[in-house]
Order: C-alpha cells, then sequence, then structure tokens
C-alpha cells in the first residue's frame, strides 16, 4: 500500500467514523462491555491507546472477538509500539506527535499512520513524506477552529482528526469544517461510568454526540 492509498483508506476511515473514541483500558473486564456500548451507541471505529499494561492485548482480543470493529491502535510513540502495534493486528496506528524515525517507519507499515502534529512545521516534516492526513493534537491547546481555519490556506490537500480538547459542546464546530475528516474525544467515556460499569450510559452518550451532528 503506497502513500496515496493510505491517505485515502485512513480518510474513509474517518469519514465513517465522524467521531473516534480514545480509548485507554484500565482492567480486562472492561474490554468487552466496553466496546460493545459504544458501538451499540454507534461508534464502531475505535483508537484503542497504549498508555495501559492493557492496550495490546485488547487489540488482539478485539480484532478476534470483535472483527465487525474497526480497531486502531494509539498513543504510539516510537518504532518499537508501532511494530507491537501492528503485530496485534491494529487497522490504523494514531500518534500525539511526530519525529522523523517514526514518520518514516509509518511510510512502510502495513496499515496506515495518522501522525500527530501542533503547528505548520509538524505538518511540512509529514507532508515531505507523503503524509495528507493527520491528527491534531491537542487541539483546542494549538488553536482549535481557528488553527485549522489557517492551516487551510497554505495545506489545501490536508486534512485532520483534530482530537484533545473536543467534547459534546464544540465537536460540531470542528466538523463544520472542510479540512476535518472526524474528531477523536473521551467525552463518551466518563471516568465514573466506566468505574461502576454503566455501560448503557457510555451506549446512550454515545448515540447522542452522533445525533447532535446530525
Amino acid at each position: 500500500m503506497n502513500m496515496e492509498q493510505k491517505n485515502e483508506l485512513i480518510e474513509r476511515l474517518c469519514e465513517r467514523a465522524r467521531i473516534l473514541p480514545v480509548i485507554t483500558i484500565d482492567s480486562e473486564d472492561q474490554i468487552l462491555p466496553m466496546a460493545d456500548a459504544l458501538a451499540a451507541g454507534g461508534l464502531t471505529t475505535l483508537e484503542v491507546t497504549l498508555r495501559s499494561a492493557h492496550g495490546l492485548g485488547a487489540i488482539r482480543r478485539l480484532r478476534n472477538e470483535r472483527p465487525d470493529l474497526c480497531i486502531g491502535a494509539g498513543t504510539v510513540l516510537d518504532r518499537r509500539m508501532l511494530d507491537e502495534a501492528e503485530a496485534a493486528g491494529a487497522q490504523f496506528i494514531v500518534t500525539p506527535g511526530s519525529t522523523s524515525e517514526l514518520l518514516e517507519a509509518g511510510v512502510n507499515c502495513s496499515v496506515p499512520m495518522l501522525p500527530g502534529i501542533s503547528d505548520a512545521s509538524g505538518i511540512m516534516l509529514g507532508y515531505a513524506l507523503g503524509y495528507r492526513r493527520f491528527k491534531l493534537f491537542p487541539a483546542e491547546v494549538c488553536g482549535g477552529v481557528a488553527a485549522l481555519k489557517a492551516f487551510a490556506g497554505p495545506f489545501a490537500n490536508v486534512r485532520f482528526c483534530p482530537t484533545g480538547g473536543v467534547n459534546a459542546a464544540n465537536a460540531r464546530d470542528y466538523l463544520q469544517l472542510a479540512n476535518v475528516m472526524c474528531v477523536g474525544g473521551t467525552w463518551m467515556l466518563n471516568s465514573s461510568w466506566l468505574k461502576s460499569g454503566d455501560w448503557e450510559q457510555v451506549r446512550r452518550s454515545s448515540a447522542e454526540a452522533l445525533a447532535a451532528l446530525a
């Protein structure tokens, strides 16, 4: 798969998702009920972060037991983590930032990568290697909607998935921009719901988030 094909694939995944839940698994018992609740609410493309020891195992299990879901790996920080995520079966890779080593590894990876950027220099570093789709992180801190509007001028063929500070109140503002494919967030995964196992609330919040974008 060449870079043009990878850009097209990650865009299709993002546009279909509209909202990309950013998931951190705290216990193995959470894996299936959390994914099932999100899917029941209409969110079927999931970014499972590698912030916890359960991340890689969650990716493997979801790929095996929930094949209808699209499962990506998030918080990939270096080449080793990328290789581990790819081996675990991740269907896409998301990074919080960009290094030359990681961007180059993503070019040769068998699945598309959505590299994180926070400014124009980061975009240009990835652009030189063929990347045209990026994660803006942390979106609100980096200028949010105003920054994305500014990027549209010099980077007319680049599109983004803003994450970081995106929530139910501002998701629609982001998605109205032509250069935004989808948004990433955690607001449908309130920590108190996860601790109490209130999966119905996760489902309801997911469904409400999508309905608000209709």
